[in-house]
């Protein structure tokens, strides 16, 4: 395991007082977190310093909303993780569910599993892979992606990592709708059985958010057995 000396932390903004109500019991793992986007991500590049003042709203919570579509049990994929957006803050809210973290950089990797080591995020493992090069090799129940590509691209390597039923969930915000109806075609092409967007969260918890959800539908290549670990 990491130990804190090995995670640069820094100075982040205090959560806001309604972060309670939307981590919960995870809060303290969230705010671990911010520290850790605050130092490490920042001195290694993943996230802008800019970014630091607004980790809380524009980033940490609205990740969370998501959590709410989430079944206990399920495997789910963060593609193109990055520094761990939603991957890190969905493990942290749902122990119940196991996150693959999947992210081709070998800097973001690294970073992500000092992460996990450093929250003891028991659920959470790291593939160094592109999603692409996953098709056959990893199936799961839910992919999840935010600020990764545009939905028809997303579509082409996120779909094959689903078995029928399974669901892409793709944070778009206010792009939701408008990529939602320029990759009809694309959604077809990846065996998609239905796609629409779903609001997630509340507004005043910084919480709310649009999200892309398309099931995979029975075609494509046969399904391979669930795999989280190599």
């Amino acid at each position: 395991m990491a130990s804190p000396s090995t995670v640069p932390l820094a100075p982040a903004p205090p959560a806001p007082a309604h972060a309670a109500a939307v981590f919960g019991p995870a809060l303290p793992v969230i705010e671990r977190y911010a520290a850790l986007l605050a130092g490490a991500g920042v001195e290694r590049g993943l996230i802008g310093p800019h970014e630091t003042p607004r980790l809380w709203e524009r980033h940490l919570l609205n990740c969370a909303g998501v959590a709410s579509l989430l079944e206990p049990g399920q495997v789910v994929a963060d593609v193109g993780s990055g520094a761990g957006l939603p991957g890190i803050v969905l493990a942290a809210m749902r122990p119940d569910v196991t996150v693959v973290l999947v992210e081709p950089l070998l800097r973001r990797a690294t970073f992500l599993e000092e992460v996990v080591a450093e929250l003891e995020l028991r659920t959470a493992v790291v593939r160094r892979a592109r999603a692409e090069e996953l098709a056959g090799k990893l199936q799961v129940d839910v992919v999840v992606a935010r600020a990764v590509a545009p939905l028809d691209r997303l579509a082409g390597w996120a779909l094959p990592l689903l078995g029928p039923g399974g669901r892409l969930l793709a944070l778009k915000g206010e792009r939701a709708d408008g990529e939602l109806a320029s990759s009809g075609a694309a959604l077809k092409a990846a065996f998609a059985e239905s796609a629409e967007v779903v609001v997630v969260g509340e507004q005043a918890q910084d919480t709310a958010g649009r999200v892309v959800v398309v099931t995979r539908g029975a075609g494509g290549p046969p399904a391979k057995k669930k795999k989280a670990r190599r």
